[in-house]
């Protein structure tokens, strides 16, 4: 007998469909006021469009893979999402393209 299984529940099928929409990425390199950076990393692992955070050592504290519908989206997620945080300085975002 085979039962029929489905291979991605509705909240995965959701975020991939949703990956695929987002058309802008970018690359946000965050600087923190000293002793913030663990405060701030944990902030912004709750900001919707950030898909990937990681520390860094350096001149950057913090780097945000982010996606949103077009480049105005990314930047006013960079701005009004990222930048308002408390600890954060200082931004650079890169946007990425395609090939």
């Amino acid at each position: 007998m085979v039962f029929a299984t489905p291979l991605l529940s509705r909240a995965i099928l959701a975020r991939f469909v949703e990956r695929l929409r987002a058309l802008a990425i970018g690359f946000v390199l965050i600087s923190t006021a000293p002793a913030k950076e663990h405060e701030v990393y944990t902030e912004l692992l709750r900001v919707k469009g950030i898909v990937e955070l990681h520390p860094l050592f350096g001149e950057y504290d913090l780097i945000a893979k982010v996606e949103a519908e077009d480049f105005n989206a990314l930047g006013q997620l960079v701005v009004d999402k990222i930048r308002s945080v408390a600890g954060v300085i200082d931004t650079k975002t890169l946007t990425g393209i395609k090939f």
